[in-house]
């Protein structure tokens, strides 16, 4: 089997990181949201380096047809290079574990019939499968493998035997819900990964969103959710050990607002009171779920929104030498978990 340059320097990077680390850091992931990266930068354009289709988005270079696809299998092999690595060399050792992390939405069928519930399991495959799905089964789901054609590259017998089952545990980064619907006629000329699942995905039913609204127009509050998808991947992957790695919503940063007021985001707590409710029915019917961690600790740096939105339990003062300060939700975790503990 020849390694890409890719993979080796992705081996050589992790190798240096499991050698000087390994005796403290005892959960590794390869990879935090392969997605979104393979999709913004080499879709859409919108992260770095900026590539697509002139069809697509404003880019000066790219194809939004074949490079996703192209940078997310090397994704998927540099992440199994080095979990093959990490349990040949080290694991035995260090005692230690190894995963990926993936992002995903829920998608509900707009339409309730066979066509629009078939509709929204090829969205996940999309999303999630075209990840999830190679490093259980060794290949891409069959409904990619369809409608991508010969875009999708192949999987060697040799790489498709490393990347299945290459993970101890599965990171799921989960904010929200999209409906789904089929798209009856599929565009022939200008193709995209944008469009390759033959899915229109909205946010709105009937002149009514999926959630409530919040300050990314991507992001509905939609606990449920998160219930439906962990026995979804409970089923279809498994039973995967499953760590909740991302959770969360974001507020709008208003620079008028005073520190005082911008602390009181009941918002969140109420996201976060409804996401582990259901989380916790989903352990019950029998999802894996080991650990749940919130995003953001503090407010970040985020993508390419910036410091638009804050979508820390902990605020951070721009102005004032970062200072940080709780937020409402900080308090309630700190209460929820003293109580969760006796």
């Amino acid at each position: 089997m020849v390694e890409s340059i890719a993979e080796k320097d992705y081996k050589d990077y992790v190798d240096l990181c499991f050698k000087e680390f390994g005796d403290r850091v005892k959960y590794w992931v390869t990879l935090n949201e392969p997605l979104s990266f393979s999709v913004n930068a080499y879709t859409t354009g919108t992260f770095a380096p900026g590539r697509c289709s002139n069809y697509v988005g404003n880019c000066t270079q790219g194809n939004s047809a074949t490079e996703p696809y192209v940078v997310a299998h090397h994704l998927l092999l540099s992440h199994a290079a080095a979990v093959k690595l990490y349990k040949e060399k080290y694991q035995g050792s260090q005692k230690g574990e190894i995963g990926i992390t993936l992002v995903t939405h829920w998608f509900v069928p707009k339409i309730q019939t066979a066509a629009g519930v078939k509709a929204s399991y090829r969205a996940l495959d999309f999303m999630l499968g075209w990840f999830l799905h190679p490093v259980t089964y060794g290949d891409y789901p069959p409904s990619m493998r369809g409608n991508v054609g010969k875009r999708l590259p192949e999987f060697s017998e040799a790489q498709s035997k490393m990347l299945k089952g290459s993970y101890d545990f599965v990171g799921i980064n989960y904010y929200t819900s999209n409906y789904a619907t089929p798209v009856l006629s599929a565009n022939r000329v200008n193709l995209s990964y944008t469009t390759d699942n033959h899915v229109d995905l909205t946010t709105v039913k009937n002149g009514i969103p999926i959630g409530q609204p919040t300050a990314l127009n991507w992001l509905f509050v939609c606990p449920k959710g998160i219930r439906y998808l962990m026995l979804y991947i409970t089923k279809k992957y498994k039973n995967p050990a499953i760590y909740i790695t991302e959770n969360g919503v974001a507020d709008m940063n208003n620079s008028t607002l005073p520190v005082e007021q911008a602390l009181k985001d009941e918002v969140r707590i109420k996201y976060y009171e409804a996401h582990l409710w259901y989380l916790q029915k989903a352990i019950k019917e029998g999802a894996n779920v080991k650990g749940h961690f919130v995003w953001s600790s503090f407010d970040d740096f985020e993508w390419d929104a910036g410091f638009t939105v804050r979508f820390g339990i902990f605020y951070v003062d721009y102005k004032d030498g970062l200072k940080r300060y709780p937020k409402h939700s900080a308090l309630w975790f700190k209460k929820f978990l003293h109580k969760g503990a006796h």
